[in-house]
C-alpha cells in the first residue's frame, strides 16, 4: 500500500534521502535494513544507492556506506522520517551504526 501523500505528490520535485553510514554492530544493523525496507515501500520511496562503491574524486574520501532513497516529495520524505513506523525501526540503527542523514528537495523536471 503506498501512502496517500505519495500519490498525490506528483507535481512537486521528489526529494532524497541521504544517508553516510558507520556500521558499528553488523547483526543488528542488518536487523535494521530488514525492517526499514517495508516503511521506506510504503511511503513511496525507492533505493538509488545502497552501499555501493565510492570513488571520491575531490576532498577527503568518506569513511562510511551512502545510501540514498528517493521519495515522491519532500513532504513524503519528511512524512516517512517522523512517522510511527520508522520511529519504531530507528533505534536500531542508532544502536548499529553512527550516522549522517539529510534530506534534500530535488530539481523539477
Amino acid at each position: 500500500m503506498v501512502c496517500t501523500v505519495a500519490a498525490t505528490a506528483h507535481a512537486a520535485p521528489k526529494a532524497y534521502a541521504i544517508a553516510e553510514v558507520n556500521v558499528t554492530d553488523p547483526v543488528i544493523y542488518q536487523k535494521y535494513i530488514a525492517a526499514v525496507s517495508p516503511v521506506v515501500a510504503h511511503f513511496g520511496g525507492k533505493y538509488l544507492v545502497r552501499a555501493g562503491r565510492v570513488v571520491p574524486l575531490e576532498g577527503k574520501a568518506p569513511t562510511g556506506r551512502f545510501i540514498v532513497i528517493e521519495f515522491p516529495s519532500l513532504a513524503v520524505a519528511e512524512q516517512f522520517e517522523s512517522s510511527p513506523e520508522y520511529r519504531a525501526v530507528a533505534p536500531l540503527r542508532l544502536r548499529s551504526a553512527r550516522s549522517r542523514l539529510f534530506l534534500v528537495e530535488g530539481a523539477l523536471p
